[in-house]
């Protein structure tokens, strides 16, 4: 139940997100969808790379492309007044996405008994690489690879799984909850990492 959930809610987090990155950008409507896509499932597709875990699995996944294509449709064919508070609510989205799809992740790389260093990997990136292939083909700078707090989240995540600190389906939403409020204060109160421009 817990994964299932973390799946649909990431899913459609993340395509909502990419749709409107690619509306911001003024992609017709074919570049909305696959940028939506693109944002939902490509971290997933990494973390099975790296995990040993098949990669057309992606294909198996009807419910949650459906619920991807019908959340993207929704935002694209939206009152433009409700796109506007969309796209307000774009680092929300993101923020949803990072933390449930690290969560996930982790849970998918601990299930196959994988070091903690693997799940920690495999939260990383199953949280930050759909948003940072998103970025790429938007023609952004990932927000991962910026000073500000991003893909310390995902890490978060990756260690309370990793050592199972979490268990239960109420802990794991605890976390999921966690997470998103802990990534929207690092923008709210602009926490930074350490950097040094050369």
């Amino acid at each position: 139940m817990t994964w299932d959930l973390l799946n649909i809610i990431g899913t459609i987090a993340f395509a909502i997100s990419g749709a409107l990155v690619a509306m911001e950008e003024d992609y017709d409507i074919l570049g909305v969808f696959i940028l939506g896509l693109v944002t939902a499932f490509g971290g997933g597709i990494i973390r099975n790379v790296l995990i040993g875990l098949p990669v057309d699995t992606i294909w198996e996944q009807g419910l949650l492309l459906k619920a991807a294509l019908a959340s993207m449709g929704i935002v694209f064919f939206m009152p433009e007044s409700m796109i506007q508070f969309s796209k307000r609510s774009l680092h929300f989205f993101d923020a949803i996405g990072l933390s449930a799809f690290a969560i996930q992740g982790a849970i998918a790389a601990s299930s196959m008994n994988h070091p903690i260093s693997a799940v920690i990997v495999a939260a990383i990136l199953t949280g930050i690489g759909g948003g940072m292939i998103r970025d790429v083909l938007a023609g952004r700078k990932p927000v991962v690879l910026r000073e500000e707090i991003y893909a310390v989240w995902a890490l978060l995540g990756g260690l309370m799984v990793g050592f199972n600190i979490v268990d239960s389906t109420v802990e794991y939403m605890i976390l999921f909850v966690s997470l998103v409020v802990f990534r929207m204060l690092s923008l709210k109160l602009n926490w930074r990492l350490p950097h040094r421009a050369l």
